[in-house]
């Protein structure tokens, strides 16, 4: 894990700062847009003060120096240390992100369940439409429907997290309340495609599964259909989706930029996204390594899942 971190971090750093240019650059050009003096002496100075002057792999060297001592740099673009940048918006993206996944599990594998069991019926071709159209429709697009249908037949706007009175208030029972009560629509909005995704692999893999010869020997057994469905073909089945887990968190956090910002939430896709179009290279870069981590980790935990859910993998 350490090795595949530190070799991401590279690649990271590397990747933000191929633009041409540098976050000062693209200051001083917004500066001059707005017909500003340009001060050259300075300009100097705040290079040799964030290290902007060094060779990139100094940068890189001081970076990771000050990450393993817990500071993760300085974000130019708000002013302020990257650590609180983050902090302010990762509780909320977590909790987007981890209730998108129980959303995702919760709704796939019983759905894709009867999908399999009840193959080629009317309910099954229904499930199958849904499916198509739930991976076919882009979050954002999605998004905007909804947006427009809750301003059109109801009035209201569907933005954000909290209520105009909670947005800017310390936490509360009350904010909790009003957060669950605005958290449902970017949970149904970022899970959807993936939840298709899984119905139509839980549906093929229970398919495959109960064709097998141990499925037949255990039904001649006499064993009940419930129990036998849930006790051999499911366990097995659910193999690909203990496996998904590795890649299906960082996917929500990540892929969820674009909703984010349709659907105005204070979560770290929206700063990510500013991040690298101002190349606010230590904001950019923490958050890529944060996102490298959560991966990291998602693996080692969907492989030890993995091995307690199916008795056929064993680790020495």
């Amino acid at each position: 894990m350490i090795p595949t971190l530190i070799m991401i971090s590279m690649i990271a750093f590397v990747i933000i700062q191929l633009p041409p240019g540098d976050y000062l650059t693209t200051k001083i050009a917004q500066l001059q847009a707005q017909d500003e003096l340009i001060n050259e002496d300075l300009i100097e100075a705040l290079r040799e003060q964030y290290g902007l002057d060094k060779p990139i792999y100094v940068q890189y060297g001081k970076w990771i120096w000050n990450i393993l001592h817990g500071d993760f740099g300085f974000s130019w673009e708000w002013q302020k240390p990257v650590k609180d940048v983050i902090g302010e918006r990762i509780l909320l993206t977590a909790i987007i992100s981890f209730t998108a996944t129980f959303f995702i599990y919760v709704i796939s594998i019983p759905v894709g369940i009867f999908s399999a069991t009840h193959k080629y019926s009317v309910g099954d071709y229904i499930i199958t439409l849904i499916a198509f159209i739930g991976l076919a429709l882009p979050n954002f697009l999605l998004a905007l429907l909804l947006l427009f249908a809750g301003y059109v037949f109801f009035d209201t706007s569907l933005t954000g997290l909290f209520s105009a009175e909670f947005a800017n208030v310390s936490w509360s029972g009350a904010k909790v309340l009003d957060l669950l009560k605005h958290l449902w629509l970017p949970v149904v909005v970022i899970g959807t495609t993936s939840t298709a995704g899984r119905i139509r692999i839980m549906r093929g893999n229970l398919l495959d599964e109960l064709n097998k010869p141990y499925v037949v020997t255990a039904r001649a057994k006499g064993l009940s259909e419930t129990k036998l469905l849930l006790k051999y073909p499911v366990r097995m089945a659910l193999n690909p989706l203990i496996s998904g887990l590795s890649v299906l968190l960082p996917h929500l956090v990540s892929g969820a930029t674009i909703t984010s910002v349709v659907l105005s939430l204070p979560t770290t896709g929206p700063m990510l996204l500013g991040a690298l179009r101002s190349q606010d290279v230590y904001l950019g870069g923490a958050f890529i390594l944060l996102l490298s981590t959560l991966t990291v980790i998602s693996t080692l935990l969907s492989d030890i899942l993995l091995a307690w859910a199916d008795p056929r993998i064993q680790y020495e």
